[in-house]
């Protein structure tokens, strides 16, 4: 049973009584206004209506400029139009200005009760598919946030995994935990420079952290050999590139990193090892490790000498670009304040064992 309200608007009474009155016998709730400005008034005063059914040729505000009016403050609000035969052309005027369907006069009551309900089921439509829409829109928030959730999660389980490596690595080789996220900050700090996206960051500090997994491979003897290796151990300590790369490129999310876990000792004239690629032939991370690599080597302790200055560590590397390393990535190094590699220092002793922050 209809409970519809509608707002009959006409400045001839009569019309509005026989049109109400078959509106009513339908029992759809009706109010009348007189005049387009009174209908207006009657909207504004905040009453709700379902549709209005308004006469189109009206005295002072005719149906065009209360159609206008009210498309404009009520533009989800069905206005079906009521016209004369000699006034299609403003009739169709009417419905590219917003309004929902026109009626001939004389209209018979089947054609009014046909037309308003052809109306209000658009109008229910409608609100469905709006309602629909913003509970579409919810649903995908909430999706969203669920992935991001998950997404969150799963770096954090990235670090996880990269942590427990590393811890793993730590155990075979003491010397490395310092030195695997020394280098991996440095070689941040130059990606970053090279003005290199997020993705391709955490790829490559992976590829920096990791890059020695393939010792855990390599026999203790050969690894914490205190003296020079022979040739044949050399040659069993030059493996571990290729058994990191077998170890790593299993695990899903560190594909990438393997190939830089296989080429960091590869050199810019191709005298590396142990594929021996030459210039852009090494991934991009691989030669920008290489001098990041060197500058940790250079700064750090070793029995046989001490610490080296930033100032010899920068005439080192710039005496070896074009050969050991890529002339564009040792030019951005060069351009690079001496401070930051100290302060970045700092921090990693600072931070404990945990993978560096991209």
């Amino acid at each position: 049973m209809p409970n519809d309200r509608i707002l009959v608007v006409d400045d001839e009474e009569t019309i509005r009584e026989i049109v109400t009155s078959m509106l009513g016998g339908a029992r759809f709730h009706t109010r009348q206004a007189a005049s387009g400005a009174e209908a207006l008034a009657i909207l504004e005063s905040g009453e709700e209506f379902d549709l209005v059914l308004s006469d189109l040729m009206m005295a002072g505000m005719d149906g065009i400029a209360f159609l206008e009016r009210a498309k404009e403050r009520y533009p989800d609000m069905p206005i079906v139009m009521v016209t004369a035969v000699h006034d299609i052309q403003v009739a169709l005027q009417a419905l590219r200005n917003g309004a929902y369907d026109y009626l001939l006069k004389p209209f018979e009551r089947e054609q009014l009760l046909a037309t308003v309900r052809r109306a209000l089921e658009n109008r229910r439509l409608k609100r469905e598919n709006d309602a629909y829409r913003t509970n579409l829109e919810a649903l995908v928030a909430a999706r969203t946030q669920q992935l991001n959730n998950a997404l969150i999660d799963l770096e954090k389980s990235y670090d996880i995994t990269l942590e427990a490596l590393g811890d793993a690595l730590d155990l075979k080789d003491a010397e490395t935990e310092g030195h695997s996220r020394r280098v991996t900050a440095y070689t941040i700090a130059i990606a970053r420079k090279m003005g290199l996206p997020k993705e391709q960051l955490n790829v490559i500090a992976r590829g920096a952290f990791l890059h020695d997994i393939g010792k855990m491979a390599i026999p203790d003897h050969i690894l914490r050999k205190p003296g020079k290796l022979t040739d044949p151990e050399m040659d069993i300590m030059k493996e571990h590139c290729l058994r990191g790369y077998r170890i790593i490129s299993r695990i899903p999310f560190l594909a990438e990193a393997a190939e830089i876990i296989y080429s960091h000792q590869e050199r810019y004239d191709g005298l590396g090892y142990p594929r021996g690629l030459k210039g852009e032939e090494i991934p991009l991370g691989a030669r920008i490790f290489a001098v990041a690599d060197t500058l940790d080597a250079m700064r750090s302790d070793r029995p046989y000498r001490k610490a080296q200055s930033i100032e010899a560590v920068r005439k080192e590397i710039e005496a070896w670009s074009g050969r050991q390393f890529d002339p564009q990535i040792v030019k951005v190094f060069l351009e690079m304040p001496d401070n930051i590699w100290e302060d970045l220092r700092d921090d990693i002793n600072g931070q404990g064992p945990s993978f560096p922050k991209v």
